[in-house]
């Protein structure tokens, strides 16, 4: 029988931070600590590519994650993930995860993640900060799936704040912050909410001339099984994606990221 004045057993937590520092000539410097690691692989590519991975296997109660890239001054590069984030079922105290994105005078970074997949119960704070040079520019990605879908599973209870800060010479020039919780989910298939959607996408091009993109982006908006929206407010170009299932979303997300910029995709996707 369960015995309830027996002592709480305390569950082990991982913390990881990885930072990775890139310049015109290539690796400058490179830390690692905890279950945080980062993978330079030799591509054929122009652009280099950094590839982040959590050797925990997900984000659960009170762990800790935090990935960094630095540009300096006129470097180009990609960062994404190995495989796809896993929130799994929280006990106690949210996950906190920090992405923290430093991008040099005449620099570019493409910041394209694998989808974050927030298992039913999951508690997770998330903050990915990018700081712009004057003259510097970034794509952004983000991908959150509701539930494990091959399971079946949809989320009874949640937790989340997700939220995207990026800084142009100081100054904030785009803010997006997303938050589910368990008073919002039975509300999610309202069409002023997610309308059904189980998989969801915000890609944000920053760059001045990012908004005449706009009418070709448009026009690639008609994968089956996905809605989306573009919209181009002065420097910024963002799409925002709806569908029932991962797979027809990344099949928009490839079709988009070939409209949005000269280069292969990471070698790490499976497409």
């Amino acid at each position: 029988m369960f015995d309830s004045s027996a002592p709480l057993i305390r569950m082990q937590r991982s913390h990881g931070r990885a930072r990775v520092a890139f310049g015109p000539r290539g690796l400058i410097d490179l830390a690692q600590q905890g279950s945080a690691k980062a993978m330079l692989p030799r591509v054929t590519a122009r652009l280099p590519e950094i590839v982040f991975l959590n050797t925990s296997g997900g984000l659960a109660s009170d762990d800790r994650l935090a990935f960094g890239v630095d540009l300096r001054p006129g470097t180009r590069a990609l960062a994404t993930t190995q495989t796809a984030e896993r929130a799994y079922r929280a006990t106690g105290g949210p996950a906190e995860a920090s992405v923290t994105l430093t991008v040099g005078a005449g620099g570019w970074l493409d910041w394209l993640p694998q989808e974050t997949i927030l298992y039913d119960g999951a508690r997770l704070d998330r903050r990915t900060s990018v700081d712009l040079a004057p003259d510097a520019g970034c794509l952004l990605l983000e991908m959150l799936v509701l539930g494990r879908l091959a399971m079946g599973e949809r989320p009874a209870t949640l937790h989340l704040r997700d939220r995207r800060i990026v800084r142009r010479a100081g100054r904030v020039i785009h803010h997006d912050a997303f938050a589910l919780d368990d008073a919002t989910l039975p509300r999610l298939s309202g069409p002023a909410l997610l309308d059904g959607a189980r998989a969801l996408a915000t890609l944000a091009l920053i760059a001045p001339d990012a908004p005449d993109r706009l009418n070709a982006v448009r026009a690639v908006l008609d994968e089956p099984g996905v809605s989306g929206a573009a919209s181009a407010p002065p420097g910024r170009l963002v799409i925002r994606l709806l569908a029932a299932d991962n797979w027809p979303l990344r099949r928009q997300i490839n079709r988009l990221l070939a409209v949005l910029r000269p280069d292969p995709l990471p070698r790490i996707w499976q497409v």
